[in-house]
């Protein structure tokens, strides 16, 4: 596993956004969690939902569930610092919730080009798992060190209407929509009585080998056991063998590039959301590879 860490600054400031190169800098212990913050209110619009491509394949400038979902993961990232703009997205997010509880998949674009067709033809009046699921379990994130995210009254509504969901499959689920669902259960395994058992009859839908295929994504898109178990520690690592865990980061190193960065294997649809995606999934790479004490 030789993942070249000196690459990584001169990649990030070729190709990554200001955000991430800030969020870079903090999980090496050379930033900030103000300059994060201030990096992250580029994003924001004043209704207190973001958007602008803080999803890099959404592109349109309001405010979207896609990428409140992101905002959530660097409000985590700057914990234990807490920020009134994460209760404020919790705010945001309830004004359009769905009677049942769930977030709808995306919300009419004002600008629809260069964004992904799975946004653009999201419907604003039908809840997804998919996107309710991984927002609160960014969330949950966030909670544990924010009270006022912890007693949101979204939070508690959008995880009802996700256990409601997940105790109601009867087959397996898309590749993402699993994959999400799994880590709200993990976020919320020590506080939700159902979260075990429904974590359990998840994990049956995984393969032995971690790798779960993409449906209707590219030629060799897939899924793979550190995305569904990116930390150590956490009740979702039990899914998968040691050996699995063990061979899937040497695979993650494995995968830098000449350049210093990572990529991705899923369709991109912009040359902005290309360079976007390289510097977040580089610097996901480094934070997961020195969670499990290989950086």
């Amino acid at each position: 596993m030789n993942a070249n860490l000196d690459a990584v600054p001169g990649f990030l400031a070729g190709h990554a956004r200001v955000l991430d190169r800030r969020c870079y800098d903090l999980l090496m212990g050379r930033g900030d969690a103000a300059a994060v913050l201030a990096a992250l209110d580029a994003y924001r619009n004043p209704d207190g939902g973001y958007g602008w491509g803080l999803e890099a394949d959404l592109r349109s400038p309001e405010s979207q569930p896609g990428a409140a979902l992101h905002a959530f993961e660097v409000f985590a990232e700057v914990a234990p610092v807490t920020s009134p703009h994460a209760v404020a997205l919790c705010d945001w997010l309830d004004s359009v919730t769905l009677p049942d509880g769930g977030l709808p998949f995306s919300l009419p674009l004002t600008v629809p080009t260069a964004t992904a067709t799975w946004w653009a033809g999201g419907d604003p009046a039908t809840s997804s798992l998919q996107i309710t699921a991984i927002s609160a379990a960014a969330a949950h994130r966030v909670a544990v060190h924010d009270p006022a995210v912890a007693a949101h009254p979204w939070l508690e509504k959008a995880t009802r209407y996700c256990l409601d969901a997940i105790q109601a499959m009867e087959e397996r689920p898309h590749a993402y929509v699993l994959m999400f669902a799994v880590h709200l259960l993990d976020a919320v395994y020590d506080t939700q009585p159902r979260a075990a058992d429904l974590l359990k009859r998840l994990g049956g839908h995984i393969p032995e080998d971690g790798r779960v295929p993409v449906e209707g994504g590219t030629e060799n898109e897939a899924l793979r056991p550190l995305d569904f178990a990116p930390l150590p520690g956490r009740p979702v690592r039990e899914l998968f063998a040691p050996e699995v865990i063990a061979a899937d980061l040497v695979r993650l190193a494995g995968e830098q590039r000449d350049d210093g960065g990572w990529t991705v294997d899923y369709a991109r649809f912009s040359a902005a959301g290309s360079l976007d995606w390289r510097g977040v999934v580089t610097v996901s790479v480094v934070r997961t590879l020195r969670a499990n004490g290989l950086l």
